[in-house]
């Protein structure tokens, strides 16, 4: 068999196997029906196999020694090894993993905390922590949201443990390093920024967090030593708190954010209005309560979760995902399936970072949610320092999840609860709560449904500011034009997963991932 026809046949069947997981995950998270997270698990089992086949593997592995290879026919032979090399596994093993991620993620989907023996949503504790000055009421509310790590935690160890157990037999430490060398990532390089960024932040976030705690304490009535976890606007302190005299929400107040963000991709010359027709945007029951974007086919089926609300906080949400919705619909429809996708993760991440910031941005405000323009002039401050406080606050927690996954696969047998503590403490000197013999890190769906991804968001942050950079000096100051966006179609989205990451951004920006670009926009 020639290269081309081992990859048309690889493509095809692998195209298949794809639509079936991703059209049955869809169903399950929009639903919480067990027949569809059962249906999701056999078509991911069924897609896991396909990838285990060890022949085909050892095929894949005699094509890259051959030296008569086009580019595009190696780069769908290195991604292919990538995706085949941690599935040479037993088919039990494959199995059991699945069934247990599937099984934590339909907990996720349907779990419903409990707050004074009544049922709370995300977004009800969201509204508390965002908008009570009730210290007590928002200390039962963040313990609601954290009610789920309870539920998940023991479950998630043991997958924790079985991802590792599978890493080392593939050669690897952990489950933390393979990912890391399967994703095209030196985990050492992508620490030691993280690291040289947390030491060059400390001083600024130090004086932010100052100015937060400050103003909290006043709220609550309390000496700053007293601030707690709960007293902040998020769960996780991932969000930026609302700041004095900077209010968004209200602006909202009969808007539409379905038009709100087709008339934001429209002025760059992008149409989603079939992708957002194809959408589930509004909360429910059963439903998964977070949101995410899915392409089901990688032929124009594109669609994203939502649970929208009239807020800057789902106003952002709608601009980020379908900022990856975007991506995925302009990849060249020519490229093979295999490279019909993003570079990487990271760089699907930093569109969606790059439009999710616009709600940040007072033309955007003024142009899209109808601000008059007095308005504008009088919050762009304020606007500005929200911005920064945001990308700072973000960048912490990301770091300190990151830091913590890391540790979690080098020994999860550790005290989990300890260091996690710890690492919010040293990371984003928050407070922790009296009770810290909790799993409150389990909390959050991204150690089950999607590990050792976090590193790529902040990644993608630093990809976002190298490319408003480049785009400001380069095409136009004016983000909100067609030349912006034929910008991004034809030098990001266009070449799919042609190129690997690095190069893709050094083909689009001059220049490769230079986290100094964020540094200059948020922390000097």
């Amino acid at each position: 068999m020639t290269v081309q026809q081992f990859l048309n046949t690889y493509n095809e069947e692998v195209q298949k196997l794809h639509i079936e997981s991703a059209s049955n995950s869809w169903k399950a998270s929009t639903t919480g029906e067990e027949q569809w997270s059962k249906k999701t698990a056999e078509a991911q089992t069924a897609f896991k196999i396909y990838l285990s086949d060890k022949n085909r593997f050892e095929q894949v592995k005699a094509y890259l020694e051959q030296n008569d290879l086009t580019d595009i026919e190696r780069r769908q032979l290195e991604m292919i090894h990538n995706g085949m090399a941690q599935n040479q596994i037993p088919e039990a093993d494959l199995k059991e993993m699945v069934e247990l991620s599937t099984e934590l993620i339909g907990i996720f989907n349907t779990y419903r905390a409990k707050m004074d023996g009544q049922t709370v949503t995300e977004n009800d504790v969201r509204q508390i922590l965002v908008k009570s000055n009730d210290s007590a009421e928002r200390k039962k509310a963040w313990e609601a949201s954290k009610q789920i790590g309870k539920e998940v935690e023991e479950k998630l160890l043991v997958l924790v443990k079985k991802r590792n157990e599978v890493a080392r037999s593939l050669g690897y430490e952990n489950y933390h390093e393979m990912s890391f060398a399967l994703q095209d990532l030196d985990r050492d390089e992508v620490f030691s920024i993280f690291h040289q960024m947390k030491e060059l932040s400390d001083e600024p976030f130090r004086e932010l967090k100052q100015e937060i705690d400050t103003d909290l304490a006043e709220r609550f009535g309390l000496a700053v030593a007293d601030l707690r976890p709960w007293h902040y606007a998020d769960p996780f302190f991932q969000e930026a708190p609302a700041l004095k005299g900077l209010d968004l929400d209200p602006f909202y107040e009969g808007k539409d954010l379905e038009k709100l963000t087709i008339e934001t991709f429209k002025s760059t010359g992008m149409d989603i209005t079939e992708m957002l027709a194809n959408s589930d945007l509004y909360p429910r029951e059963n439903k998964n309560q977070h949101a995410f974007c899915t392409d089901i086919d990688r032929e124009g089926d594109v669609r994203v979760l939502c649970n929208n609300t009239l807020s800057d906080y789902w106003s952002t949400t709608m601009l980020h995902e379908f900022g990856h919705a975007v991506y995925f619909k302009y990849i060249d429809g020519e490229l093979p399936y295999t490279l019909r996708s993003p570079a990487h993760t990271l760089t699907t991440e930093a569109i969606a970072m790059l439009y999710g910031r616009f709600s940040k941005n007072p033309a955007w405000l003024e142009r899209f949610v109808g601000l008059e323009k007095a308005q504008t002039e009088q919050l762009t401050p304020l606007i500005e320092k929200s911005l920064r406080w945001q990308m700072l606050i973000a960048g912490r927690w990301m770091m300190t999840f990151s830091f913590f996954e890391r540790e979690l696969y080098e020994n999860p047998d550790q005290d989990l609860n300890k260091l996690w503590w710890k690492l919010v403490k040293d990371t984003q000197f928050v407070n922790p709560p009296d009770n810290q013999d909790y799993p409150h890190w389990a909390a959050k769906i991204h150690f089950t449904l999607v590990p050792v991804y976090y590193q790529n968001y902040l990644l993608g942050e630093l990809t976002t500011s190298q490319l408003q950079a480049y785009i400001e000096k380069e095409i136009s100051a004016d983000l909100f034009t067609e030349k912006v966006g034929e910008f991004l179609i034809e030098e990001f989205f266009k070449p799919g997963a042609r190129y690997p990451w690095n190069e893709k951004i050094e083909r689009a920006t001059g220049e490769k991932l230079n986290p100094q670009h964020f540094l200059n926009q948020f922390v000097n």
